[in-house]
């Protein structure tokens, strides 16, 4: 009997045994068949931007760097390859005018317009890393072509750069509203406007802290009564001429050479700054009224460019192979064309883009001159691209932000581009 007992016993527990160990391969299967992805469906939401977790998506394929993944980890960071990651709704129709993003920093996704259960996203990583090179750097982003400037652009563009072409050959440019274009050199903070086509990197100044736009406030000029006041540096009677220097020239020079001196070696000297005083209308010359190519351009075409189209407008130093080889250090200002590209407008507000300044800051680039008036006008940016007289007037006491070129060959030790951790140049 105790025989008996004992087997019965032994019977039952290998019944429950059993049962478990079904239980459990059971639902290791299912966990198997849904962890490649972390799949899970979206639920239904209301029109407008949605903030998402990676596991709030039907995620139909996950790559990274190229290469098909099972899912982020999560001590690295990544940006998202909008240009490649699709969604679709349930039934494999198309989202219309989908923005995908993502925030490296919150691990969360936004996406407009607004999802429904179902929907199905294809999504593209590339790993965020420290680029130590210009070519690296270009490498990390995903390069667009942009060829409507007639809106502003507000996106968050992160891990995005924009190609054109300018004097030296091929330009990469940031727009929108990106957070990986911040640079750290020199004790300042600066952004990064674009890689020249001679691979030195343009840059504008952010600050000690970060959050400042200009070194001081002042004139374009000292003056604005006659035609030559539009020129960065001017002659009288001359549509462009080099002998004087203009109020902006001045407080640059003196910036530059209070600050920059001690990193000279790490700053270009072939790139130049173009005051394009080519014009549209008139000539340029001796208070004739006048209209200048960037009016044309910015204005009436919504047709930024690069190029800069007199050679004599190309300020350069003495070592560039291009220019007018009038500077003595080589700094300048932004031109109207770059706020342009970045995704300013004419006379339009956009306050989501990285040049976004709530205080007015000068540019290069001449607008016109108005004899009915006595003005000379130079494009500014800040809340908007517009135009302002350039000599004295407590009115357009504008921000001057300076611009400087970093060598093609400079190292960059440290940083993904955000402000929390900028690139760090050796």
């Amino acid at each position: 009997m105790k025989f008996e007992v004992l087997k019965q016993s032994h019977l039952k527990k290998n019944i429950i045994i059993g049962v478990v160990a079904v239980l459990i391969i059971s639902a290791l299967i299912l966990n198997f068949t849904r962890a490649k992805y972390k799949v899970t469906e979206s639920i239904p939401l209301v029109n407008g931007t949605i903030n998402y977790s990676l596991a709030d998506l039907n995620i139909v394929a996950l790559y990274i760097d190229g290469v098909e993944a099972e899912e982020l980890d999560s001590t690295k960071s990544y940006t998202l390859d909008t240009t490649q990651s699709t969604c679709t709704y349930k039934d494999g129709s198309t989202i219309d005018n989908l923005t995908l993003s993502y925030d490296s920093s919150t691990k969360s996704f936004s996406i407009s317009p607004y999802t429904t259960r179902g929907t199905k996203c294809t999504l593209y990583f590339r790993e965020i890393k420290t680029p130590t090179n210009v070519l690296e750097l270009i490498a990390s982003k995903n390069i667009v072509t942009r060829a409507d400037f007639s809106t502003i652009l507000t996106e968050d563009t992160t891990g995005v750069i924009y190609q054109a072409e300018d004097d030296f050959g091929t330009t990469y440019y940031f727009a929108g509203a990106p957070t990986d274009n911040w640079v750290y050199f020199g004790g300042f903070y600066w952004r990064i406007v674009r890689i020249n086509g001679n691979n030195s990197i343009r840059l504008i100044y952010q600050g000690k802290t970060g959050e400042e736009t200009y070194i001081s406030r002042g004139y374009y000029n000292d003056t604005f009564y006659n035609n030559m006041y539009v020129g960065y540096m001017y002659t009288s009677g001359s549509a462009h001429g080099i002998d004087n220097d203009s109020a902006a020239k001045k407080t640059l020079d003196t910036w530059y050479s209070n600050n920059m001196l001690s990193y000279a070696d790490k700053i270009d000297t072939e790139a130049g700054f173009c005051n394009d005083r080519t014009t549209y209308s008139g000539s340029g010359i001796n208070s004739v009224d006048t209209h200048y190519s960037g009016y044309s351009r910015l204005y009436l075409n919504k047709a930024p460019s690069f190029k800069c189209t007199n050679q004599s407008d190309l300020f350069t130093t003495a070592s560039s192979s291009k220019g007018n080889h009038a500077l003595i250090y080589p700094i300048g200002l932004i031109t109207a064309d770059e706020i342009s590209y970045a995704g300013g407008l004419f006379q339009t507000s956009n306050t989501e883009y990285y040049l976004y300044s709530s205080t007015y800051y000068w540019t290069m680039t001449p607008h016109s001159y108005n004899n009915d008036i006595g003005e000379a006008m130079i494009f500014f940016g800040g809340p908007s691209l517009n135009y302002y007289f350039a000599g004295s007037s407590l009115e357009n006491n504008f921000g001057v932000r300076p611009v400087i070129n970093l060598k093609a060959d400079v190292t960059i030790s440290s940083g993904d581009g955000t402000m929390n951790n900028p690139y760090v140049v050796n």
